[in-house]
């Protein structure tokens, strides 16, 4: 099951996992506010955790990217009976490492960021793919689709509010993989943490900025990691 993060939905993030599809069964959640779906006053990562959560089966596979890797690990704390794995792309998740100077800077910045929700949709998505260290420089006039996507970004609950229970977290039994492609000090921060915090390995895969999921290696690595964590509950 694989959860996309904020701007673009499912099918965008993930095209590069399409061939995944010839060894295992691809769940896409298109998460509320994003196309093809309406757009939506608010998008908060507890209510698209519950979502996640509902929707997760026996022996699931939870994949999360940047957003959606926050809303993957508040859905792994909910329902970690039913996976079998988790893996998380650079997750915002600030507050696993609040003495971390660039992080809380980033925290910060992010913050102040959101606190003006005024500006125009281009200007607020563009300081947005900035910040978060994305190459991506998205056409003017935004396509429609890049339209919404940049009106669910100013209504997102800010990722620095996310309370993650770690503790919980390290105590469940499935596997944990953290992945990063060290280009931003802040991220990288917060992965160290989570792969102390959690005992997750670890893949930093570096060349292709916040979109690690697009490196060539990507997907094999995450193949490797799900079919030895698979191996684990048989």
């Amino acid at each position: 099951m694989l959860v996309h993060g904020s701007v673009i939905g499912a099918a965008a993030t993930w095209s590069g996992q399409r061939p995944l599809d010839e060894r295992f069964e691809l769940i896409f959640v298109e998460r509320p506010g994003f196309p093809p779906k309406p757009p939506v006053d608010r998008v908060d990562f507890e209510t698209d955790a519950e979502l996640v959560a509902d929707l997760l089966g026996d022996g699931d596979h939870l994949v999360g990217h940047s957003y959606g890797g926050v809303v993957s690990l508040l859905a792994a704390a909910r329902r970690p009976e039913a996976l079998r794995s988790l893996t998380v792309i650079e997750p915002p998740a600030t507050s696993v490492a609040p003495d971390d100077a660039a992080v809380a800077a980033f925290a910060a910045a992010g913050a102040e960021l959101y606190a003006d929700r005024t500006a125009e949709p281009d200007v607020f998505l563009r300081t947005f793919l900035a910040a978060v260290g994305s190459s991506f420089v998205p056409p003017s006039p935004l396509p429609p689709d890049l339209e919404q996507g940049a009106h669910a970004l100013r209504v997102e609950r800010g990722p620095w509010e996310a309370k993650i229970a770690l503790d919980h977290l390290a105590a469940t039994p499935f596997p944990k993989l953290v992945v990063s492609g060290g280009h931003h000090p802040a991220f990288d921060g917060i992965c160290d943490v989570l792969e102390r915090e959690l005992r997750a390995e670890r893949a930093v895969l570096a060349g292709y900025g916040h979109s690690v999921q697009r490196h060539p290696e990507f997907n094999d690595v995450l193949t490797e990691f799900v079919e030895r964590a698979g191996a684990l509950r048989r």
